[in-house]
């Protein structure tokens, strides 16, 4: 006599989600994995059990996991950008350049607070697809080209000045990040910012 087998009850139910919901879906999956583990520790399976999915339909969407890493980077990086844009929409039009910096600093801080691990790991040696180091470079030019239309620098020592900002506040950051995000040295970090690009710029240009 055949026993009876109950049916499994420790798998969760897969939602009918149409196309672009099932990819936000993964997306969104694969922003919370990442945020907890650096990228070479995380699975597509992973992913897809966050998701509620599955690896083929994970590779179906994004076609591998550097891409879907890339691709999650990008979605971070889009709603920090999106974020700074409205901090300074929220000032007023002559406000100087260097409180719209400050602004900006503050929400960027407030970014790294938020998942600090994740900020760090390119900054301390963990591998990173070509994809994801791609979508970095680009969001960095992409700040520089803000920044100069901002501050409106003139000559090539500038150009070079508003590059190496950058690489001081990702140290000045990383050590932030390295001594817990302490909220009481939030405004030292940002005085310190917009003096190294103050005395790397020799003003402010307006």
């Amino acid at each position: 006599m055949l026993s009876e087998v109950s049916p499994r009850t420790d798998r969760r139910p897969r939602q009918r989600l149409d196309t672009q919901e099932r990819r936000e879906t993964i997306l969104q999956a694969a922003g919370r994995c990442y945020a907890a583990a650096p990228y070479a520790d995380v699975s597509v399976a992973q992913v897809a059990e966050e998701a509620q999915s599955s690896p083929a339909l994970v590779f179906h969407y994004f076609g591998s996991k550097a891409e879907l890493f890339a691709e999650v980077v990008a979605a971070s990086i889009a709603q920090l950008q999106a974020a700074q844009a409205a901090a300074d929409a929220a000032l007023s039009p002559g406000v100087p350049a260097r409180d719209r910096v400050r602004a900006s600093l503050h929400v960027y801080l407030d970014h790294i607070a938020g998942h600090p691990d994740a900020w760090a790991a390119p900054l301390t040696g963990a591998g990173e697809p070509a994809e994801a180091v791609a979508v970095r470079q680009a969001a960095r030019a992409d700040y520089v080209h803000t920044l100069a239309a901002l501050l409106r620098p003139d000559t090539d020592r500038h150009d070079y000045a508003l590059w190496g900002y950058f690489g001081f506040l990702d140290q000045a950051c990383l050590h932030w990040v390295r001594q817990g995000c302490p909220d009481q040295h939030r405004h030292s970090l940002v005085d310190a910012a917009l003096g190294a690009l103050e005395g790397a710029l020799g003003d402010w240009g307006r």
